[in-house]
């Protein structure tokens, strides 16, 4: 859809997928082969290695330098979406001091967040320890709790769907199919080569680039530790819970126009332009 867009438009393409900066997870991805980008030129893609960490705020920097061109953002990162359309900006942090949390017991660390912010459950999943764990970081490099963030005017563009800059934005629900097409599509990716790239990354991934989906369940059976099927099983479930997950994040944005899905590409791309040329009129 977007690729026929951008080309009918005279657009360029800005990926938005967060592990399509990843040189090497080509497969895996789903990313457009050389063919597709030589018809329209794409970027965020191929950027890192994939030993590298690469972070919201850094591909937020990178992304935002392709605004001022007639781009079309496309992909399933819903914080990376947000990062480059939004006022978001993100607070430091140090990994010997969230190395130092995340040693400690994680209700020593809620009783101290508790401690320095009595409303931080209003802000924060306490139960979540990554994300107590990261508000304990913040405070301890800023001074800053998570209700003084949550009370800027930041935090209120942010939740009031406040852009940067104005833009038309299309969301392709994914329909009742969506399992079947799921199995399919990673049923196609096993076919082109998916368990070798798997295989042949598996020594160079780092912390964020082994938790890609179909990447993280599938690095188990290339090490020997599971069977193929299981893993592939294992692929299909975490690939449906994102995808459950992405389609509740963004049908929570207003700014979004929803098109229902059709097996018939035509009339999809139809309903999809229609939604850009309103927006222009």
């Amino acid at each position: 859809m977007a690729l026929r867009l951008a080309e009918d438009v005279d657009a360029e393409i800005l990926s938005i997928d967060s592990m399509q900066v990843y040189r090497g997870m080509d497969i895996g991805t789903a990313k457009p082969d050389r063919e597709t980008r030589a018809r329209v030129p794409h970027h965020m893609i191929d950027l890192v290695e994939p030993e590298d960490e690469f972070t919201v705020a850094e591909f937020q920097r990178r992304a935002r330098m392709f605004l001022e061109r007639r781009v079309i953002l496309v992909g399933g990162s819903g914080l990376h979406f947000r990062a480059v359309v939004d006022p978001l900006t993100f607070s430091p942090s140090d990994p010997q001091v969230r190395e130092e949390l995340d040693s400690r017991p994680s209700f020593d660390n809620v009783r101290e967040l508790r401690r320095v912010d009595p409303d931080a459950d209003r802000h924060v999943d306490m139960t979540n320890p990554r994300r107590v764990v990261r508000a304990l970081e913040i405070y301890h490099l800023t001074g800053s709790t998570p209700s003084e963030r949550a009370a800027t005017e930041e935090a209120e563009a942010i939740r009031s769907y406040r852009p940067l800059l104005e833009f038309t934005a299309v969301g392709l629900d994914p329909g009742e199919q969506l399992g079947d097409r799921i199995a399919r599509r990673l049923s196609g990716m096993l076919d082109a080569g998916l368990l070798e790239e798997v295989r042949e990354l598996a020594p160079r991934l780092g912390r964020t680039a082994s938790q890609a989906v179909g990447y993280k369940q599938l690095l188990p059976v290339v090490h020997g530790v599971e069977e193929e099927d299981a893993g592939v099983a294992e692929a299909i479930k975490a690939t449906l819970r994102l995808a459950k997950h992405q389609r509740t994040y963004f049908h929570r944005d207003p700014r979004i126009s929803w098109v229902p899905w059709s097996d018939d590409p035509g009339a999809l791309y139809g309903a999809v332009r229609s939604v850009f040329e309103e927006a222009t009129e």
